[in-house]
């Protein structure tokens, strides 16, 4: 069974970064099985997966020669190793609403949830309720909650984020060091109605037919690519609060089946489309 990566590179655009970072894998005998890089605003950022043998795959020499390469480049370079043979781990992000965190728990899904973050300190009775942790983190300093966030996943050794019901946006600095592995659920049929308030858009709109999106989280809000999605019937004489509850009962079913699929393995992020395979 093959021996597996993910490497994390973030800093300032320069030079040869990919060039020495492949290069140091090649000596570690490792093979690259994907590699996605973007520069925004002068802000590189790359997201590596690699492979070895069994056997092959020498750790200490890994995580070294990364903590050298990152210190001579001037950037961020972090190593998560991971088995197949495990059950991955999930964080879930909340704010208020418990309808799709419930759905989360209640579902049969081959992962762990492992940590539960909120920006309201009163979800914490609902997590301790499951025996999950919880952190309170109130997002009014973006940047300060992010970065807590951020050494929360890596503590508690998180392999993917989801989504449930989090109403605060995350920066680029976040979501590039987490790429693909971050699931939002956004209560409209994207592209149509990103953004807040998308059930009072669509109820002003006079659409017949209303929906929601499973996505992975991508920089640009409510565009990144599409996991699965769900519609119900506008029915005439139907009132905001009647479309917000239909919409809630589809957003936890929709959510867990992009979860299910995500953990299926089936998914394929290819030019920001999903494709199953």
């Amino acid at each position: 069974m093959k021996q597996l990566a993910t490497i994390t590179v973030i800093g300032r655009d320069k030079t040869g970064v990919i060039a020495r970072v492949t290069n140091f894998l090649f000596e570690q005998h490792a093979n690259i099985e994907a590699l996605e890089e973007q520069v925004t605003r002068g802000q590189f950022s790359m997201t590596l997966q690699a492979s070895w043998k069994q056997g092959a795959l020498k750790t200490t020499a890994l995580r070294s020669g990364l903590e050298t390469l990152g210190a001579a480049l001037g950037m961020e370079i972090k190593l998560r190793l991971t088995d197949p043979r495990h059950r991955q781990r999930f964080a879930i992000m909340v704010t208020k609403e418990p309808h799709c965190f419930d759905a989360l728990l209640a579902a049969t899904l081959p992962a762990e949830p492992a940590l539960v973050v909120g920006n309201h300190a009163d979800f914490a009775a609902r997590a301790k309720k499951h025996k999950l942790p919880f952190v309170h983190l109130d997002w009014v300093d973006r940047a300060k909650s992010e970065n807590a966030a951020l050494k929360l996943l890596e503590e508690y050794e998180i392999d993917f984020v989801v989504l449930a019901r989090f109403m605060k946006i995350l920066s680029p600095n976040f979501v590039w060091r987490h790429k693909n592995k971050i699931i939002n659920i956004h209560p409209s049929l994207l592209p149509s109605f990103p953004g807040p308030q998308a059930y009072r858009q669509a109820y002003e709109s006079g659409v017949k037919i209303a929906g929601v999106t499973a996505h992975f989280v991508s920089m640009r809000l409510d565009e990144g690519p599409i996991i699965a999605q769900g519609s119900f019937e506008i029915r005439p004489g139907m009132t905001l609060p009647q479309i917000m509850a239909r919409g809630q009962q589809l957003e936890a079913q929709v959510l867990v089946k992009a979860v299910k699929l995500y953990l299926g393995k089936r998914l394929d992020v290819h030019w920001g489309v999903v494709r199953e395979v």
